[in-house]
Parts: C-alpha cells; sequence; structure tokens
C-alpha cells in the first residue's frame, strides 16, 4: 500500500486497507508493505521550479513516484508490476500515466470493460466498499474521481466505445460481401 498525506484519501487508504486484510487472511501467498511517500514528494516539491509545479504535472509526478516504487519492490522480490487499466482507460481514451500506473509488466484486465472488471471484481470477492466506491486514481488531494476528471462516466464511455466498435465491425462486414461478389468464380 503506497499512501500520500491526503486528508481525502483517508478513505481511499481504509478501503486498500481493507481488501489488504481480507486478501492475506484467504490467500496464504500474500503479503503487504506499506511505504508513506509523503517525504519524498514533499522534496520533489521544494527541488522543482514552482513554475512547473501545475496540478495536473504534480499530479502525474505522484503517479510515478508510485510506479517507481512499485518497480523497486518488484526487482527486489523478482515480481512483475500488474496493472489496473481496464479496456476504457488503457485503449478507449488513453487515462492513464506514462511512466506511471502505465508502465507496467502484465495488464491482466486491459481487455475487459469498467463494467467487467466490476462483475469480475465482485465474483472474486473483491470488498463492498471498494466495489461501491466510485472509481478515483487518488492523485489529487480534493478528492475527484475519475468521472470528474474525464467529463463523462464509465457507462457512457464503454456505450461510445461499443457503438463506435459494433460501426467498425459492420463496415468491415459490407466491405468483405462486395469484395466476393467481385471476385472471379473457380472454375
Amino acid at each position: 500500500m503506497l499512501k500520500y498525506a491526503h486528508p481525502s484519501t483517508q478513505t481511499e487508504y481504509d478501503r486498500g486497507n481493507e481488501h489488504i486484510e481480507w486478501l492475506k487472511k484467504n490467500y496464504p501467498n500474500v503479503s503487504s508493505a506499506e511505504v508513506n511517500l509523503t517525504s519524498i514528494f514533499e522534496e520533489m516539491e521544494n527541488t522543482y521550479d514552482k513554475n512547473i509545479q501545475d496540478f495536473l504535472t504534480m499530479a502525474n509526478t505522484r503517479a510515478r513516484l508510485r510506479m517507481t516504487t512499485l518497480y523497486a519492490y518488484a526487482g527486489h522480490h523478482k515480481l512483475l508490476v500488474a496493472g489496473t487499466g481496464n479496456k476504457v482507460e488503457d485503449f478507449g481514451i488513453g487515462f492513464y500515466t506514462k511512466y506511471g500506473d502505465g508502465g507496467v509488466d502484465v495488464s491482466p484486465i486491459a481487455d475487459l470493460m469498467k463494467s467487467e472488471v466490476y462483475a469480475l471484481a465482485a465474483k472474486v470477492g473483491v470488498v463492498n466498499s471498494i466495489l461501491n466506491a466510485r472509481p478515483t486514481d487518488g492523485l489529487f488531494a480534493d478528492g475527484r474521481t475519475d468521472e470528474d476528471q474525464i467529463g463523462a462516466t464509465y457507462d457512457e464511455l464503454e456505450w461510445a466505445m461499443l457503438y463506435i466498435e459494433n460501426k467498425k465491425k459492420l463496415r468491415i462486414k459490407r466491405k468483405t460481401k462486395s469484395s466476393y461478389a467481385n471476385l472471379p468464380k473457380p472454375k
């Protein structure tokens, strides 16, 4: 569990800890380590030129600091870093931080829509406090959610992606049929 000193993220922190405890109780191979990155992040703030410390830059710096820490642990324990990006985030709208949460070794849920991630999470026993929480990257002190940042709900994004995907399939099907019609008949 990686944490920052943000009052608004305390509930995220609590939900994360609740799930970690559930995992450790149910799976003997699960362990946890808590790393407080607040002082490191504050040192970066003190080091960087104040002119470059806009809201988004510093939020993405948090994501990259998290990923650097995950890779330190993964490297030491000879493990892989698993991503949490789903199809909507990673391949639909590009909602991730380059070299942050987008910098992973494996992406086990990258082919799943957000609704499918929720269904899978419920099936495997993810705690209800996480299932019922509004999705957030946890990078902003003001408690904003993913949907606040994106400007659309995941349901709306899934609808749009499926609409485009189905439209492309229909177009391909039409091209395929007309292409076959113009081919010479076999002898």
